[in-house]
């Protein structure tokens, strides 16, 4: 029973979420750390920072964690098909469609109306995990220089990732 709730609550992550991983965040905080209680808001946080820093999008590596600390193995397969099946039907109907229909007015018009939403969506995810990933003036200063060095400096994400691990590591 375990693995199909599973399997319907990345099902369902999946099919409301639009704007990848990082906007599936605040759906995937609400069905995991609040209706269902599988995770503390801490281990949620660790959760969305393994998931940076492990290759591939950050909600099927969420989806493979917490499937995996749920319901073991069968639980890591459901919850990772459940998050991955929607984007997988719902992409092959909107390229048909798309193709089909790419020049109507009301196609480009709601593309124009959907990406200020999918902002929002990571902004809320961002105010949502801000207070609990950082606690203290180092953890201020380490996200501080993080955005600057890969916004004005266009360091490479992952370079930026590994630096705050081992600047953690020298203060921690």
């Amino acid at each position: 029973m375990m693995v199909l709730n599973l399997f319907l609550t990345f099902f369902k992550i999946g099919l409301f979420s639009f704007g990848g991983g990082y906007a599936m965040i605040p759906l995937i905080q609400r069905e995991i750390v609040t209706l269902h209680r599988w995770l503390t808001m801490s281990q949620f946080i660790d959760v969305i920072a393994i998931s940076q820093v492990t290759p591939g999008p950050i909600a099927i590596n969420a989806a493979t964690f917490v499937g995996y600390k749920v319901a073991g193995v069968w639980g890591s397969a459901a919850a990772t098909a459940g998050v991955v099946m929607p984007s997988v039907l719902v992409s092959l109907g909107l390229t048909w469609a798309f193709l089909r229909y790419r020049s109507l007015a009301v196609v480009k018009a709601m593309f124009t109306g959907i990406r200020p939403a999918v902002v929002a969506l990571i902004v809320a995810a961002t105010l949502s995990i801000l207070p609990s990933s950082i606690t203290n003036f180092a953890g201020l200063l380490i996200a501080l220089l993080a955005f600057l060095a890969i916004r004005y400096f266009k360091l490479d994400p992952i370079l930026a990732l590994v630096l705050a691990a081992a600047i953690g590591i020298l203060i921690g």
